[in-house]
C-alpha cells in the first residue's frame, strides 16, 4: 500500500515538474519579441534590451524608453551627440554623469565607426540609423553572427511613416510599447492637424520661402535645401521653396537668385556651433540675445531690405536640430504659422515644444529654438 502511495506521489511530482517546464517554455516562447526594422529586416529578441549600443536619435530613444533609458545605455556614437549638439549633450550629462563614461564606438561620417568597438562593448542590442548600418556594410553581418542583434531605425527620412515605424520599433526593443504608441499617435495627430489647417487656407500661389544654414555668417551664403531636411518642412507647411529645382539636395543659392525670387519668409537656421565664430547660435543654453547678435547681420545684406520678407518683418531664426526627431512637429508648426498666421492663431509651437520635453524628457529646453528677428519677445 505504502509503495503505491509513494509511487503516486512521485508521479504527481513528476507531472507538476513537467507542467512547470511546459509553462516556462511557453512563457519563454511568448516573451520572444519579433521586430521588423525600417529596412524590412526580421530581428528576434529574447527579452527587452538592458544594455544598448545607440548610434543616433538620442532624445528620441530617451523619450520612448522612459526613466530607465540612460541607465540602459552601454555605448554610443559620441560625435552624433556631443559633436553635433554639444550643449544638448552637456544638459544630459548634468543630470546623468554616467553618459560621459559610455563607450564611444566611433563616427560613421568620419569613417571611424568600429565594429570591433561595438562588439567589445557587449551590448544586448545595437540601434543604428540607416546611414550607420549602410556604413558598416559586411561588418554588420559579423556583429550579428556573434549574436548581437542590429536594429535599424530612421528619422532622417522625415516621413510620418518612418517616424512612426521607428518609434514603435524602439518601443519593442526596449519593452516600452505603451510610451512608443502614445508618442507615435501624438506625432501623427500633430502633423495631420498641421496639414489639414494648411490645406484649408493654402492659396494657389503659395508664400515663397527661403531657408539658409547659418553656419558661415552673413558674409557668405550658406546651404539651402532643394530636397530633404528643411525642404520637406517647407512643403508640409504649405510654402513654395525657392530652392526647389535649383538645388538637388543641399548647397548655396546664387545671391542674385535669392533677390530675384523675392521670398515672403526667410528662415536662418542656427545650432550649438559654439566653435564657429560667425555661426548663428541656437539651442540649449543659448540666450535669445546671442541668437539675435549672430543672426541680425543677415538683415543688412545688400538688397535684402527690399525683399518682401524684410518689409513684412518675416525673417526668423530656427533651430537646425529641429528636424528629424519626434518633436519636429513643433518646428513644422512654427513655419506653418509664419506662412498662415490666421490658420494657426491658437497654436503656440514654443509651448508645444516645452510640453513635449516636460512630458517625455528629463531636461527642459532652456535656450532659444525659434525666434522672430527684428522683434523682441
Amino acid at each position: 500500500m505504502f509503495n503505491l502511495i509513494r509511487q503516486a506521489v512521485r508521479l504527481a511530482k513528476a507531472a507538476v515538474f513537467c507542467t512547470a517546464i511546459t509553462l516556462v517554455a511557453t512563457s519563454a516562447a511568448k516573451a520572444e519579441i519579433n521586430i521588423t526594422d525600417v529596412l524590412g529586416r526580421q530581428i528576434t529578441l529574447d527579452k527587452p534590451a538592458q544594455q544598448v549600443m545607440l548610434g543616433f536619435y538620442f532624445e528620441d530613444y530617451i523619450a520612448i524608453t522612459g526613466p530607465t533609458a540612460i541607465d540602459r545605455l552601454k555605448a554610443i556614437s559620441l560625435n552624433y551627440w556631443k559633436g553635433y549638439r554639444p550643449q544638448q549633450y552637456d544638459a544630459y550629462v548634468k543630470i546623468a554623469p554616467r553618459i560621459a563614461d559610455l563607450v564611444d564606438v566611433g563616427d560613421a561620417d568620419a569613417g571611424t565607426m568600429s565594429a570591433e568597438k561595438i562588439i567589445a562593448s557587449r551590448p544586448d542590442v545595437v540601434i543604428l540609423s540607416a546611414g550607420q548600418y549602410k556604413y558598416l556594410g559586411a561588418a554588420a553581418q559579423t556583429i550579428e553572427r556573434i549574436g548581437i542583434p542590429l536594429v535599424v531605425v530612421d528619422y532622417n527620412a522625415q516621413t510620418v511613416e518612418k517616424h512612426v515605424a521607428s518609434t514603435l520599433i524602439i518601443g519593442q526593443v526596449m519593452g516600452a510599447e505603451k510610451r512608443a504608441a502614445e508618442l507615435a499617435e501624438q506625432y501623427k495627430t500633430k502633423v495631420a492637424d498641421t496639414l489639414a489647417r494648411v490645406a484649408k487656407v493654402a492659396a494657389t500661389e503659395k508664400p515663397k520661402v527661403y531657408f539658409e544654414l547659418g553656419q558661415k555668417g552673413a558674409a557668405e551664403f550658406g546651404n539651402t535645401y532643394g530636397q530633404g531636411m528643411w525642404a520637406g518642412v517647407i512643403d508640409a507647411a504649405g510654402g513654395r521653396n525657392i530652392a526647389s529645382g535649383q538645388i538637388a539636395s543641399w548647397g548655396p543659392l546664387n545671391p542674385e537668385y535669392v533677390l530675384s525670387s523675392k521670398p515672403d519668409a526667410i528662415f536662418i537656421t542656427g545650432s550649438e556651433w559654439i566653435s564657429l565664430p560667425s555661426a548663428v547660435l541656437m539651442g540649449f543654453g543659448i540666450p535669445d540675445e546671442t541668437t539675435r547678435k549672430r543672426a541680425e547681420p543677415y538683415l543688412e545684406r545688400a538688397g535684402w531690405q527690399d525683399l518682401p520678407a524684410l518689409r513684412n518683418r518675416e525673417v526668423h531664426a530656427i533651430y537646425h536640430g529641429g528636424t528629424r526627431t519626434l518633436y519636429d512637429f513643433a518646428f513644422l508648426r512654427y513655419v506653418a504659422k509664419v506662412l498662415y498666421p490666421d490658420a494657426f492663431s491658437d497654436v503656440d509651437p514654443q509651448a508645444e515644444l516645452e510640453a513635449y520635453y516636460r512630458e517625455y524628457l528629463p531636461v527642459s529646453p532652456a535656450g532659444t529654438f525659434m525666434l522672430k528677428l527684428g522683434a523682441r519677445k
